[in-house]
């Protein structure tokens, strides 16, 4: 066990990541948040559009002009698959032979609607320390932070271990490239003991929270054609079946309508006690926030649409360790201003599944598409094409690991003094593949998954924004991590 930081170290690495933040992290993700660098999914031309290049490469040039001790840093770019920034900075703790890995993307997801007359997803705006804009809370901010962590403490002559970092620029497409460099990239990662992830969110603004788990996902399109052409409404109904009718039958394979409850058992797990303990005390932290922090619209009486549920707990439960099904896009549909009388001959849907933690994605992905295309109604045409790689459909959720007692201490000191709270533990309904490829490459290693995304802070919705003074904390209490890592 490293000696504890003295109170005057505590003090410096707060002051540093403050310092950093309004000086240099801000300004560079008011740069970053201006460039709209769609991930691969929304932007198939990512390529020769060169905007994911450019954010890649801004934020290694910003790395490298930090010039830490020893760092090394490379683009490292595989044939036909998205760039990846890798850095490795060496040990300044004598003896250490373990490593931190630092993990963050650059890619972002498309606009959406609905932003406030005043902003835009790529026009940042810094108002009352919230920096609005696509993309800086989800996950622009994290290289910066990472290196400004390291910054902090190699400025105090604090020791740590070795750190490098993986920051990808795929992950809002499930990361189809993250393994394959991995795999170029597993002979210099090292010995990693810790893996920090600014990829997540929080509860609330007022503590350290570390995530516990996170949903698997299975994306993809799910398209019903009926007919070659558009025909006459009157002529055809009631002869030929409507294609969105034939889609909802479809869909009632999968979802319960009136509850959302997703049918095939196997798309369910079991969840573990101790998850079930924690939802419960982060229930009580919580309260009401957990389902009031959502934008709810007027509902039939006048006052707010509801949830599913009202009660803390299950409200967390149903977000994090039970399947859900989402409709995020259709086509087929003209406009409504231009919505004649006509029977459509197809329609489209984007499917979003989310999993628990303990269901494999990729074999829920094969599941799935059989369950839609087998035995279609009226012999239509019913096809469904998930996102990913062949061999690698749908993402595989993860549950943490067990905390060893030293990374159990570190992040309630690290709370304790950076927001005179103590940590919190918060399952996170979104996902992130890198944790689960980790989990099975590195099975010993301790994980640290934190981020900004707190309440209002809205990722790949409208009014996205980055709360900079949680930023700031969260930075410095990533340093008294690192710098307890053994």
């Amino acid at each position: 066990m490293n000696a504890p930081l003295r109170p005057a170290e505590i003090q410096a690495l707060g002051a540093y990541a403050d310092e950093a933040w309004d000086r240099r992290i801000v300004p560079a993700l008011t740069e970053y948040i201006g460039v709209p660098a769609k991930s691969p999914m929304f932007d198939a031309q990512w390529d020769a559009h060169g905007l994911l290049e450019r954010v890649v490469v801004d934020a290694a040039r910003w790395v490298e002009s930090r010039q830490v001790a020893g760092l090394k840093l490379e683009v490292v770019r595989l044939p036909g698959r998205t760039p990846l920034i890798f850095f490795d900075i060496p040990a300044t703790r004598a003896g250490s032979t373990d490593t931190v890995l630092l993990y963050g993307h650059l890619d972002k997801q498309p606009e959406f609607n609905g932003w406030r007359s005043d902003l835009g997803p790529w026009t940042p705006k810094y108002e009352g320390g919230l920096l609005y804009g696509r993309g800086g809370a989800d996950d622009g901010y994290a290289v910066y932070a990472a290196i400004s962590a390291i910054e902090a403490l190699d400025k105090q002559g604090i020791g740590r271990p070795r750190c490098v970092g993986l920051i990808e620029s795929c992950e809002e497409s499930g990361s189809p490239d993250l393994p394959a460099y991995i795999e170029a990239l597993r002979p210099r990662l090292g010995n990693i003991a810790l893996v920090v992830c600014l990829d997540s969110g929080a509860g609330n603004y007022d503590q350290l929270w570390l995530t516990s788990s996170l949903r698997g996902m299975v994306s993809g399109v799910l398209k019903v054609e009926i007919l070659t052409e558009g025909v006459h409404s009157g002529d055809s109904s009631g002869l030929v079946p409507s294609s969105f009718r034939i889609l909802r039958q479809v869909l009632d394979r999968l979802e319960d309508s009136r509850t959302g409850r997703l049918l095939p058992e196997s798309f369910h797990c079991q969840i573990p006690g101790a998850r079930m303990a924690q939802a419960e005390a982060t229930a009580a932290i919580l309260g009401d926030l957990v389902w009031k922090r959502f934008p709810w619209a007027c509902g039939a009486d006048g006052g707010p649409a509801l949830p599913t549920t009202t009660d803390p707990v299950q409200a967390l439960l149903n977000r994090t360790w039970r399947p859900t099904l989402s409709v995020t896009g259709a086509e087929g549909f003209p406009e409504l201003a231009n919505a004649g009388n006509v029977l459509r001959p197809c329609t489209a849907f984007k499917l979003s599944l989310r999993l628990p933690p303990l269901v494999d994605g990729h074999q829920a992905s094969v599941q799935l598409k059989q369950l839609l295309e087998d035995n279609a109604p009226y012999n239509a045409k019913v096809t469904f094409h998930p996102d990913g790689r062949a061999g690698a459909l749908g993402a595989t959720g993860w549950n943490a690991p067990d905390l060893a007692p030293w990374l159990e201490t570190a992040l309630n000191a690290a709370s304790q003094a950076q927001f005179g709270a103590p940590v919190g533990y918060i399952g996170q309904g979104g996902t992130i593949p890198l944790m689960s490829m980790l989990a099975a490459g590195f099975p010993k290693a301790q994980m640290m998954v934190c981020g900004v995304l707190g309440p209002k802070s809205n990722a790949h919705g409208p009014n996205e924004f980055l709360h900079v003074p949680y930023g700031k904390r969260l930075t410095a209490a990533v340093s008294q991590v690192i710098a307890a890592c053994p």
